[in-house]
C-alpha cells in the first residue's frame, strides 16, 4: 500500500495561528522532507471548519505540455487560460486516495447547473506515466467523468511541474511486497478564471459536500 503523510487542515491552521500569515512547505505523501520545495503563505481567513485553504500567494499555473487521453498534445496553460481549473497529480493504480478524490469532485460537479459544469476544467496528471498511457487514463477517467482531462508524458517534466506548486512526486517503485506504487502529494489546487493563479488548496480529507459547497465560488474566481 502507498505510504501517506497527510498535510492536514488542522496542521495548516495551527501554523497559521502562530503568525499573521504562516509560511509552510507543502508536504508530499510518502516522501521525505524536501527543503527545495517552494513555500507558500496560508491565509488566516481560512476557518477551522473549512476544507479549503486560501493561499495569500497563489501558485503560477505549471508550464506543462503533455499528452491527453486522445494522444494529442495538451498545453496546460494555453488550454485552461481564463477557465476555473482543478489540478490533481495521481495515478490510476492508486488503491485509495486518487479514485476517492476524483469521485468526490465528479459527484460534486454533477450537482452544478449544466452551464457551470461546462466551465469547470478538472485535470488529472499522472504520476505513473509508464503505466498510465493515454488509453489507460482515458478508460479510468471515463468511469469518473468523461469530461475530466487526463494527461501523461515524461516523468521528469511532470515531476518538475508538480514541484512548482509544492507537490512532491517520486518515481514509481516496488514496495516491500513487490507491488508497484507511486508516492505523491495529494493536494487538489484550484485555479482562478480571473487571474489563472492557484489560490485555493484542498487536502485529501475534502469531502463531496466540501466541493459541492465551494465549486460555484471557484467557478466565479471567488474565495470559498
Amino acid at each position: 500500500m502507498r505510504k501517506t503523510t497527510k498535510m492536514s487542515k488542522k496542521t495548516l491552521l495551527a501554523a497559521a495561528g502562530l503568525v499573521t500569515a504562516a509560511t509552510l512547505a507543502l508536504s508530499a505523501c510518502g516522501s521525505s522532507d524536501d527543503s527545495s520545495q517552494p513555500v507558500t503563505e496560508v491565509s488566516t481567513e481560512a476557518g477551522a471548519n473549512k476544507a479549503a485553504t486560501v493561499l495569500d500567494k497563489p501558485f503560477e499555473k505549471p508550464d506543462l505540455v503533455l499528452t491527453d487521453t486522445h494522444g494529442k498534445k495538451f498545453d496546460l496553460r494555453e488550454r485552461t487560460q481564463g477557465k476555473p481549473t482543478l489540478i490533481y497529480f495521481g495515478y490510476t493504480h492508486c488503491p485509495d486516495v486518487c479514485p476517492l478524490t476524483m469521485s468526490n469532485i465528479a459527484v460534486a460537479k454533477k450537482s452544478l447547473p449544466k452551464a457551470e459544469q461546462d466551465k469547470l476544467q478538472v485535470v488529472f496528471v499522472t504520476t505513473d506515466p509508464d503505466r498510465d498511457t493515454p488509453a489507460v487514463l482515458g478508460k479510468w477517467l471515463k468511469a469518473q467523468d468523461p469530461d475530466f482531462i487526463g494527461l501523461t508524458g515524461d516523468f521528469a517534466t511532470i515531476q518538475g511541474g508538480a514541484r512548482t506548486m509544492g507537490i512532491s512526486i517520486e518515481p514509481t517503485q516496488k514496495d516491500k511486497n513487490g507491488k508497484l506504487v507511486s508516492m505523491h502529494g495529494t493536494q487538489v489546487i484550484a485555479f482562478s478564471p480571473k487571474t489563472n493563479g492557484g489560490y485555493v488548496l484542498y487536502g485529501e480529507d475534502a469531502t463531496v459536500d466540501d466541493y459541492t459547497k465551494d465549486l460555484p465560488k471557484i467557478i466565479e474566481g471567488a474565495k470559498p
